[in-house]
Formats: C-alpha cells, structure tokens, sequence
C-alpha cells in the first residue's frame, strides 16, 4: 500500500480529527513510498528503530510518537539520530496517541479492560463520548489483594496499590492508561471503588488515603503495550500486511 494510502486508512479508522491532542497523529517521518512489512511498538526509541532497520521494516507504527507539545523544536542530539535513521532506512513513522488510547476496538483502555476482565460501563469524562478515562466492573466485588494479583498476572509486573485503612471491596472500577493518574478524583465522584493509571505521581498516594479508594499504579509501558498491538493486528487482518510487535520493556 502506498505510504499516504496507508495514513488515509489509519485516520479512518481512529478519527484523530475528532481529538485534541499534545502532538501529531499520523505520518509523522515520511519514508519509502510502498509499504508492505511494519513494525509496531510502544514508543518510536531508538532501540525500536534499530530493530525496525534490522527487520528491513518499510513502517513503524507506535502510541508515543515524536513532536510533542512543549519540547524543543531543534532536530539535535537524540531527535536528531532517531529521525536521522528513519529517514536514511526510508522506514515511514506513523504515531497515534490519544486516539489510541480511546478507541473503542483496539484502544489502550479497551485493551487493558480485556485482560482484567472488565464490563465497560461509559466515560468517567461526563458528556465527552471520548473521555480518555473510563469506568466498568467487575463480575463479583473482589478484595484489593485479588485485585492487585489479577493485574501483576495479566500484565507481568507488580503494581502498586495504594489501599484504603478500610477493607472494602472492589467492584465498579475506573481506569486510564499512560499517565492518567490525576482522574483518581473523578473515578471517586463517580463512585468507582478503584482506580488504575499507568504512572502515579506523589499526590496521588494522598488522594487515595483520603478519598478511600483503592488505587493502582500498574506502568504506563505496561497498561499501554496492547493497543498498539492490537492495531497491527487489525492492520494484519484488514490489509494483510506483514506485522511484527516488538516489546522494548520499560519499568516506567
């Protein structure tokens, strides 16, 4: 598929128009013009690019892109090497942030609701049919404990959890990938026992024991693998492209 076809189909697919966002969300490095065998990953580093060149990749697909709201504009030093081998390798760079993590078939929030087992129930965002954070339950209410286990089994890492002095169950559960953490307030507002986010900053601990929810910090790399993921897999299956995920872990 032509590399601007290609754009054309993912923006069809996740309506990054309908969605303000801290940096651009499509073709972000343009690179050769036919495109037959991508790589997908979390974030568009250095060790994922070296990897995408060693599998003579024609694109790369990620959720953390380059470009963001804030940062330098200068094309130097570590910007400069990464963009600089994506375009001596011709390998296009697609990136979707925030429409990755909201859509409602591949996205990050959906993905990880999977794997926890929970029933999305709507926006924790009230009126905004694509509130970044969102909320659902459990099929029976379950101790923090459990609930902690059940995480560090479908992702593979401990999470941290903030528990309330009081022991209550879990049942209707909040939750937003990546760093999201600052949505624990609204999931408490909406009545959610728990809140999940990827990273957690020194507030949230204090938020937590005082609100009385039990909160989750389970790694902003971890709760956001599988979106990314999953669109290749769309990707595969949609147009039969040649898609390989490769994981560069991340502790964060």
């Amino acid at each position: 598929m032509n590399n601007f076809s290609l754009e054309a189909e993912l923006n069809a697919f996740l309506s990054p128009h309908l969605i303000k966002d801290y940096c651009p969300n499509g073709l972000q490095v343009e690179g050769k013009a036919d495109v037959k065998k991508i790589i997908t990953g979390v974030t568009a580093c250095q060790a994922l690019i070296d990897r995408a060149i060693e599998e003579k990749a024609d694109a790369l697909v990620v959720h953390h892109g380059f470009f963001w709201k804030g940062e330098a504009a200068e094309i130097r030093g570590m910007k400069y090497r990464r963009i600089k081998a994506l375009i001596e390798n011709g390998i296009n760079l697609y990136a979707y942030h925030l429409p990755l993590d909201v859509h409602t078939q591949v996205g990050n929030n959906v993905q990880l609701a999977q794997r926890l087992d929970l029933d999305i129930t709507g926006g924790l965002e009230l009126g905004n049919p694509r509130s970044v954070a969102i909320y659902g339950e459990l099929d029976q209410a379950i101790s923090g404990e459990d609930f902690a286990a059940r995480i560090a089994m479908a992702l593979q890492r401990e999470p941290l959890h903030i528990a309330p002095s009081s022991s209550n169950l879990i049942k209707k559960v909040g939750w937003c990938t990546g760093g999201g953490q600052d949505y624990i307030e609204l999931a408490f507002q909406q009545g959610c026992d728990a809140f999940i986010s990827g990273e957690v900053s020194e507030r949230t601990t204090h938020i937590a024991r005082e609100l009385g929810i039990h909160y989750f910090a389970a790694g902003h790399h971890a709760t956001e693998r599988y979106g990314v993921k999953a669109l290749g897999e769309w990707l595969a299956q949609e147009y039969n492209f040649d898609v390989t995920f490769i994981d560069i872990d991340n502790p964060v």
